[in-house]
């Protein structure tokens, strides 16, 4: 009998050279680069060498005739008709492991902060969502450590939220607190499209510290292109499938989807795609559900994810903002006139809704939620006449039940940046702010 050492035989066919496909550049248009003379499949990872020696790194993303059109994931300085490109054979994928915990990340999951992550797994960036019919129903609370979501929008683990609002009025700080107060294992922050100077802002200032240690943090900045934007967020959530995949509660926070549905959208056209609603290609409303779909709970883990939209003008039924509305379960309207009152976080109550409150919060929890959001409706529906003197005291019950309890609700509702409330007190001072 002959003795063969297999493990000899398997290193000697590993160090084999693969067949790789190789082509050259024959045209670049806009953001497109078309090569010819080469095999690839779309998503596939391809590498260009310019004429200054450097390597650019590509992905397939559609055909045209008998050549191939790339997207770079870098600038196209220095490229040329002719230039060389060799296709990878493999789609782009995120390296992964506890090592990644503290770090900042750039769109593609590489370290700008430190070294390189040599060990852990591969994930795919475009992994399949977990089977419907394995997913366990949520029933456990997730704690945010911010009062007005945990008194009247309660969050379970494994929930997707949306938070809606325009510009600057409060979106990053809202995570922020989240980030350093909720009870989750792991953070998984994606920053996409975000101004340069946000991003150590929102490290030193909003998520802090303590913050940092349970955290990732996913930066792809505005400057970057089209398809490094729509890979962080891909990048972020493969992440936060590792995690999940460990056993762990993670929390992942993605501001915002509306620069993703951007990105996708400068992506789509650049290909040929015809432009649907107010220029947003169909492949955008596409996209959505399937990064969406990729979180919530799982057989073995929980991503709960709370994704931010910018709406535009403040039209909060704009194409983006009604499609992940449709999507998610649960939205948090934050309003300007709030803001504009120093009521912060000026999360508007009555345009808000969690859609599983009343399967985990308690009975006692939802009646007096019921009860405080009475009173702000009808608070507002009398503001005007209480503001000029023209309601006389006794003539409405419900008006004066109101005004005697709107100072209270309102104190409920405000909390500093840097003030933690802990769930079982905050769900106390709710029951017996109206007692």
């Amino acid at each position: 009998m002959i003795d063969i050492d297999f493990e000899n035989v398997i290193n000697k066919i590993n160090s084999i050279p693969k067949i790789t496909f190789e082509g050259k550049v024959s045209k670049v248009i806009g953001l497109t680069v078309e090569v010819e003379g080469i095999k690839a499949f779309v998503g596939e990872l391809c590498i260009i060498h310019n004429n200054m020696g450097a390597e650019i790194q590509c992905e397939v993303v559609g055909f045209k005739e008998d050549c191939v059109i790339l997207m770079p994931l870098g600038e196209l300085v220095g490229v040329s008709p002719g230039c060389k490109v060799i296709g990878k054979g493999v789609p782009l994928n995120v390296r992964c492991s506890d090592e990644l915990l503290g770090k900042i990340l750039d769109g593609l999951g590489h370290p700008i902060d430190g070294e390189a992550i040599l060990d852990g797994e591969n994930y795919s960036l475009s992994n399949e969502p977990p089977d419907p019919m394995k997913r366990p129903r949520i029933t456990n609370i997730m704690p945010t450590g911010v009062r007005a979501i945990d008194g009247f929008l309660t969050c379970g683990e494994g929930q997707r939220i949306g938070i809606f609002a325009g510009s600057g009025v409060g979106k990053s700080t809202t995570l922020g607190m989240m980030a350093r107060t909720a009870e989750a294992d792991v953070n998984v922050i994606a920053l996409i499209g975000e101004r340069g100077r946000e991003v150590l802002d929102f490290i030193e200032r909003d998520l802090g510290e303590e913050g940092m240690k349970k955290s990732v943090v996913v930066c792809a900045t505005s400057d970057k292109s089209p398809l490094v934007r729509l890979k962080g967020a891909l990048t972020a959530t493969s992440i936060a499938e590792y995690f999940r995949d460990k056993g762990k509660k993670v929390l992942l926070m993605m501001d915002s989807v509306t620069r993703f549905a951007m990105a996708q959208r400068e992506v789509g056209l650049a290909i040929g795609e015809p432009p649907a609603q107010k220029g947003y290609t169909p492949s955008v409303f596409a996209m959505l559900p399937k990064l969406m779909e990729r979180t919530g709970m799982s057989d073995k883990g929980s991503i709960t994810a709370f994704y931010t939209v910018l709406v535009d003008g403040d039209d909060f039924n704009e194409p983006i903002a009604d499609t992940v509305r449709g999507i998610l379960d649960g939205h948090i309207v934050l309003s300007r006139q709030l803001a504009h009152k120093n009521h912060y976080p000026a999360i508007d109550i009555l345009n808000s809704v969690s859609r599983l409150m009343k399967e985990i919060a308690t009975e006692e929890q939802n009646k007096a939620a019921s009860k405080a959001r009475d009173i702000l409706a009808t608070y507002k529906e009398a503001e005007d006449l209480i503001n000029i003197g023209a309601y006389e005291e006794g003539s409405n019950k419900e008006i004066d039940l109101a005004i005697k309890y709107i100072g209270n609700v309102n104190s409920y509702l405000k909390q500093g940046v840097n003030e933690v409330s802990q769930f079982e007190v905050s769900k106390s001072k709710l029951i017996n702010m109206l007692d």
